[in-house]
């Protein structure tokens, strides 16, 4: 891999940004309209599992099978604003997710993170959200190198019978 070096861009990256753009809160906030949701359309908003401070969703546009997001039901884009209650709620919720994914999906390892602002690649930087990725040995492949293609062979509708499924146990 060649690097290139350009250490006057550093002024740039550290310059301060136009911050008028409001933050996508409310109905624009695909997290926020899932939260608000009548239970009844939990499907259609892909929410297969909610507690008193967080919620899990399927994500839309997944990475691989079993694509998870663990959020807070809050709107709230920073671990610092995060109550001791709601972050413990947030890891209890990803590790039982975890689980349910190891016993039926059986995947080799996980991707287990969070994108903090947009410049860190956050799709939503106003709601913060946990991704859970399945991961399986051989599971990265050409199509995604040499076709800009992702191989996705699960459908978000057998993901989330699996999930809520497991749940009800």
């Amino acid at each position: 891999m060649d690097h290139l070096w350009a250490p006057w861009r550093m002024s740039y990256i550290t310059a301060p940004k136009d911050t008028s753009a409001a933050p996508r809160t409310g109905p624009d906030c695909f997290m926020c309209r899932a939260v608000a949701a009548e239970p009844g359309t939990d499907r259609e908003n892909l929410l297969v599992h909610r507690t008193d401070l967080s919620v899990v969703v399927l994500n839309r546009y997944p990475y691989n099978n079993g694509h998870l997001l663990v959020c807070p039901r809050a709107h709230k884009g920073r671990l610092d604003e995060l109550t001791t209650d709601e972050l413990l709620d947030l890891q209890l919720v990803a590790r039982r997710m975890i689980g349910i994914l190891e016993k039926r999906m059986r995947p080799d390892g996980f991707n287990v993170g969070l994108n903090l602002g947009a410049a860190a690649g956050a799709g939503l930087p106003g709601h913060l959200h946990w991704h859970v990725v399945p991961r399986w040995n051989g599971d990265a492949n050409f199509m995604a190198v040499t076709g800009d293609t992702r191989v996705i062979s699960q459908s978000l509708d057998a993901l989330f019978e699996l999930v809520t499924e497991e749940l009800k146990e």
